[in-house]
Parts: C-alpha cells; sequence; structure tokens
C-alpha cells in the first residue's frame, strides 16, 4: 500500500509501523487533598520520578514494539472459555480455512466475546490489509505494520459479542492477509486470532443484549424475517489496494496535473440502497497505513488512528423494515460515490444485524418519508508556483417509518449530514505536496421516545516536502472525534460520550539509499481520551527514533 509519484520512488523501501492495544488505565493515587496536615507533615519527601532513557540519535535496525494509547476491551470478572479462531503464515494470497467450534464450558449466552490477534514479522515487507470472516460474517478488518530488520510483534482486540448469534454453532472461518515474500520482500506475517467468551452468571453478569441474527451481504439480495423489528448495516469501507482510491482524499479533477485524478475531486461518500432507494449515507474514515504519507518512519511506533481495528460504517435501517418483511428478496447494494467510472481500490464488505419481535410472527408498517438535499460537491483547481484544489462537498438525507409491533407502534426517523471541506496544495514534482481536510457526518436517530444525536469528525493536516539534497520529511496531525448523546421525551440523557483520538508526527529521512545510510529520525505522539456516562479513559504515547518517550494516564 503506497501512494503517489513521490511515493511511487520509494516504493523499495520497507519500513514499519503497527498498532498493539495499549493496557487500561492506573488506578488513580490520593490527590495531597485527600491527606491530613499530619500525614502530609511527616510523610517522605516524594521519589524523583524515573528518567528514561534518551532516545538514540537515529532509527537503528530495531525499536519499540507497536503501541498504540486506545484502551483496551473491558472484560468482565466471570469464568471464560479461549477458542483459537485461526493461526497461518502469510506468504503469499492463499487464505486460511478453518472450521470454528463454540467452546463448551461458558454456556451458549455470553456477557461478552473479546477477539484478539497476535502477529510478529521481522525482515523488510509491505504494509498488508487483512480480513477475518466466521460463517460469512466479516468480524475484523485489520492492516499490518512493516517489520523492522530485528522483528516486531504487535496486537489487537476488538469486541465482537454483537456477532454472538453467529458464533453460537459451529461455522467456517476465512482469513486472508495477502503478501508477497521473494529475495527482497522477506517479511512472513505470522498471526494467531482467539476468541475469549465471557460467561454469563446469574447474580454477576447478564447476557449481552445482542441481535437475533447477523447476515452476511455475500450478494445484493437480502431476505429478512418477517418479523424483524430493527435493522442496522455495517460496512467495512476501506479503500486500499496500491491505487489512488487508498489516498483518495489527494485525488484531483482531470485538469489538475497531479498523479492521482478524479473526474469529481476528493469528494467520497458510502452509501447503501434498497431496492435502488437510498437508505444511508456517510463519511468513509480516510485511513492511513502504516506506508503511507511516503514515511513509515511516522508510524514505526504509534500507527494511525484506526489503521489496525477498521471500523465499519454503520446505518440505521430501520425506517425499510415494513418494505423488507413481505417475505420476499430485496436488493440491498453498497457503492462509493466519487470514484471514476471503471476505477476499483474500494472494499465495501457489509453485515446486516437484525432484531425480531418475539411476540409477532408478522410485523408489518410503512415507509413513510424518504427526502435527500441535492448532493454538493466542488472542486476548483487554482494553478500557480503552488497548484491547489479547493473542496467542498455534503448531502443530508432523512427516512422513516413506522412498525406495528407486539408493543405497539413504533416509528424511527434517521437523519444524516456530511459535509467536507479541503484544500491541496503541491509544487510541480509532486516534492512539495501538503493537504487540510475535514470531515463531518452528524446523524440523528430518533425511535420511539429516545433520540440518539451522534456528531463525527475526521481531520488531517499534513505535508510532506522533498529537498533538492534528498531528504524527504513529512509533517502531519490526524483526528477523529465524535460526541454522542442520548435524548428521551422528558429531558433525561442516560447515555453520553466524548472521543477525542488526536495523533501528531514529525519524521524525515534521506530517500533513495541503502538503508544504513538514510539517517531516519522521527517523534510521534497520539493521546486518546474518551469520557462519558461509563467513565473516563485518557492515556498519551509518544515515541522519538523508535524509543518510546512517554506513557502518561491521566484517569
Amino acid at each position: 500500500m503506497r501512494r503517489h509519484r513521490i511515493m511511487a520512488a520509494l516504493g523499495a523501501l520497507a519500513l514499519a509501523a503497527a498498532a498493539l492495544t495499549g493496557a487500561g488505565p492506573a488506578t488513580a493515587a490520593p490527590t495531597p487533598a485527600t491527606r491530613t496536615a499530619a500525614a502530609a507533615s511527616t510523610a517522605p519527601a516524594p521519589l524523583p520520578a524515573p528518567t528514561a532513557p534518551a532516545p538514540p540519535a537515529e532509527f537503528g535496525t530495531d525499536w519499540h514494539d507497536p503501541l498504540t494509547a486506545a484502551p483496551p476491551v473491558a472484560r468482565p470478572a466471570t469464568r471464560s472459555c479461549d477458542v483459537t479462531l485461526a493461526e497461518a503464515q502469510f506468504r503469499d494470497f492463499t487464505p486460511y480455512r478453518g472450521t470454528y467450534t463454540p467452546p463448551t464450558g461458558c454456556g451458549s449466552s455470553w456477557s461478552k466475546v473479546v477477539l484478539r490477534l497476535d502477529g510478529k514479522v521481522k525482515g523488510r515487507q509491505y504494509d498488508r490489509l487483512g480480513h477475518l470472516s466466521v460463517g460469512g460474517v466479516e468480524v475484523l478488518r485489520t492492516s499490518t505494520p512493516e517489520p523492522s530488520p530485528d522483528g516486531i510483534a504487535w496486537s489487537v482486540e476488538k469486541d465482537v459479542t454483537r456477532y454472538t448469534p453467529t458464533l453460537r454453532g459451529p461455522q467456517p472461518v476465512e482469513m486472508l492477509i495477502g503478501n508477497v515474500v521473494d529475495d527482497t520482500y522477506t517479511g512472513v506475517i505470522d498471526v494467531k486470532v482467539t476468541l475469549t467468551f465471557y460467561a454469563a452468571e446469574r447474580g454477576r453478569t447478564r447476557p449481552a443484549e445482542v441481535p437475533d441474527q447477523v447476515l452476511p451481504l455475500t450478494s445484493a439480495t437480502l431476505t429478512t424475517p418477517r418479523n424483524t423489528e430493527r435493522i442496522l448495516a455495517e460496512v467495512y469501507a476501506t479503500g486500499s489496494g496500491g491505487g489512488c482510491e487508498e489516498f483518495w482524499y489527494l485525488s484531483t479533477p482531470d485538469a489538475a496535473p497531479y498523479s492521482c485524478k478524479a473526474a469529481d475531486g476528493p469528494y467520497r461518500e458510502v452509501r447503501i440502497a434498497v431496492d435502488g432507494q437510498l437508505a444511508g449515507i456517510a463519511a468513509p474514515f480516510p485511513t492511513i497505513w502504516t506506508g503511507g504519507w511516503s514515511n513509515p518512519f511516522l508510524w514505526y511506533v504509534t500507527p494511525a488512528p484506526r489503521a489496525f481495528d477498521v471500523q465499519p460504517v454503520v446505518y440505521d435501517l430501520t425506517p425499510f423494515a415494513a418494505l423488507l418483511n413481505d417475505g420476499r428478496p430485496h436488493r440491498v447494494e453498497v457503492s462509493v460515490a466519487g470514484v471514476p467510472a471503471g476505477q476499483d481500490g474500494w472494499s465495501t464488505p457489509a453485515n446486516v444485524l437484525l432484531w425480531q419481535d418475539q411476540g409477532r410472527a408478522v410485523v408489518t408498517g410503512a415507509l413513510t418519508r424518504a427526502e435527500q438535499s441535492e448532493p454538493a460537491n466542488s472542486a476548483v483547481f487554482t494553478p500557480g508556483a503552488q497548484n491547489r484544489v479547493d473542496t467542498k462537498g455534503g448531502h443530508r438525507l432523512t427516512v422513516a417509518g413506522y412498525l406495528d409491533t407486539s408493543h405497539g407502534r413504533v416509528a424511527t426517523t434517521v437523519t444524516r449530514t456530511l459535509a467536507n471541506i479541503s484544500v491541496h496544495r503541491w509544487t510541480e514534482g509532486e516534492n512539495q505536496d501538503a493537504l487540510t481536510a475535514d470531515w463531518a457526518d452528524d446523524e440523528s436517530v430518533t425511535s420511539g421516545r429516545t433520540t440518539t444525536r451522534t456528531q463525527r469528525s475526521y481531520t488531517i493536516n499534513g505535508e510532506t516536502t522533498l529537498a533538492t539534497d534528498g531528504r524527504l520529511r513529512t509533517v502531519i496531525s490526524l483526528g477523529d472525534r465524535a460526541d454522542t448523546v442520548s435524548l428521551r421525551e422528558n429531558g433525561s440523557r442516560p447515555s453520553w460520550s466524548r472521543l477525542d483520538d488526536h495523533y501528531t508526527g514529525d519524521a524525515s529521512y534521506t530517500a533513495n539509499v541503502p538503508r544504513d545510510q538514510r539517517h531516519a529520525v522521527g517523534t510521534s505522539s497520539e493521546r486518546y481520551r474518551r469520557t462519558g456516562s461509563d467513565g473516563c479513559y485518557d492515556r498519551t504515547v509518544a515515541s522519538a527514533q523508535g524509543a518510546l518517550t512517554q506513557d502518561l494516564r491521566r484517569c
């Protein structure tokens, strides 16, 4: 997975980055205000904080294993059972295939199910995209680090409790991390994936609330049970594969002298349609893989947000449940607006999560509203010593419907509003290439007497320069933010959360020379903050020249 013209010249470089889910927050120490005056007067002087070793002057042949500031999956204190889901070494594009069997010692209703991937790789290798499915249901989409000569190890955790219906019975398993191993690219990707099931125990933990069915959208048709009362679709949308759509946010109109072109510019939109009618829209997340922006030294210790745990776009399709409940197959199709005709590069595997009304064999109702604004997309090219493309795009969709269920009539209204503003600047030959971009994806879902509002914001502010002496430098900051709140008609707020995941990096090296002559230096930092009705998590990790320089927890 590489970038455009500057990056194409560097395609032979095999450098690294990765993700390792970090440990949980440390227990908070008592504050001075909680100590009595007498205790304070007799307490020994505090010991000085340990000093971290000074980082090396430049990158060597080894560095700290990849690390993120994101929290681990919270686990209940009940008995647990482990199942190995996949174990393979990926050298080519041959998928691993196996069979999953549910555990026998933890019952069939679980309070939580946690997936963990442990991987290791050494030598020289590109970053690779991978997926894992159980019974055809996509349960993980991930990418890999590029290794150091001495080798690295990484791991990823994910809460997969929502896939419980699929995991209750034996299922075929397929996993693929497409790879190439030869005399130049020597890194074999060695992974093991396990599932840990946490039992639901009376008086301690309840079974998790999960869908009744999870269906993979392996074709363009879907037939739902006739008593379906809630429908969510999740789409693991990624621009990838080494072509221009891996860096879709940098593409320019045809008139601009740039290596990655798209007739309508860089605006992209992930859409889902039911029987040809638009049912959901979303802004794709601008994922940056560990070879991204010409500079793997940025991502060696800390990857960009979501690089190793690709999160799906989620659509609430409940307003269309009445149409889908007629017992006939219906077309449910995912597309990415803005991709040039005939150009590939996007992957959009999808699952459909269904909840059924146990009190009725057939649930009826109607789609009452489907309104959208005219999609906006303007990409204006301004030539000059520093070429420039200014992009503004957006779209709004509202769908509504009702269902007559065994517990009364339930109306659902979903409104989603998208907006994208970006400024792309570059010089002749793309030796200087910069982007400032912001995506907003706001959603409101009203179901019965509860409204849930989510405001999402994704940001990139970065620049890569290639100097006349061959020194390449990238400075970049990335943001992944979301505010979610649930409100009831009476004004109460049963739940809320705020996420702020911010990455910054600055790395440089001498391009197009042997590895031992690159003299690479680089710093990176990530702060992951999440607050809400379920508590607080706040962690910062930082590195320099591959050495961990900070690991700070504030909650």
